[in-house]
């Protein structure tokens, strides 16, 4: 397989289709154009409209700015704009499924990998290297960053360094594709007489 073929094969894996957003926009797209055509017919066949006759509606929309309060037609505007902006975003930015690419050293194969097993080994390692016990480790993998929360044992001190250095080998290891930040965060428990 050719290179190229590789890689876009681990960007099929890797980014979501915009499926959902597209599907909803040509469904609203087209119960709008339904709902203008009945109207339409309507009219022509001289029967009552639904909700509006088409020529009403259009006489209302072209008044609207000159009805209505300014701030009424400056908020419609800019939640109009807001859901405008909304779809050109989904149409132009790729999503992002939870999986990264491990950087392999041979070109005919690519390895992808699902974020939460990641997270799973970068737990793994952390709880050896700190010795505090593997349910206590916390780990949530992110497109750029990894967090790791160790809660240890009350009276258990741990350096918030040492854990970020356990989550980097262990990150450093898989050669995520794109490189990841390491926050690391300990949540120490209180003692028993803390609550007293």
């Amino acid at each position: 397989m050719t290179d190229r073929a590789l890689s876009r094969v681990v960007r099929r894996e890797t980014h979501s289709p915009r499926t959902v957003a597209m599907f909803v926009a040509v469904i609203l797209l087209i119960l709008a154009l339904i709902y203008v055509g009945v109207e339409l017919v309507l009219s022509l066949l001289a029967q009552p409209a639904l909700v509006a006759a088409p020529g009403a509606i259009a006489q209302w929309l072209v008044a609207l700015p000159g009805d209505q309060p300014a701030p009424l037609v400056i908020v419609g505007g800019v939640i109009v704009a807001i859901l405008g902006l909304v779809f050109v975003i989904l149409a132009v930015t790729p999503g992002r499924l939870s999986k990264h690419e491990l950087a392999f050293d041979g070109s005919e194969r690519a390895v992808v990998v699902d974020n939460g097993v990641i997270a799973a080994a970068v737990a793994q390692k952390v709880s050896a290297d700190s010795g505090v016990a593997r349910d206590r480790v916390t780990v949530g993998v992110a497109h750029r960053t990894v967090d790791v929360t160790v809660r240890p044992d009350p009276g258990v001190e741990i350096e918030r360094e040492s854990v970020r250095r356990a989550a980097t080998e262990a990150l450093d290891a898989y050669r995520l594709v794109p490189r990841v930040k390491v926050r690391a965060r300990i949540e120490q428990a209180r003692q028993e007489d803390d609550f007293r």
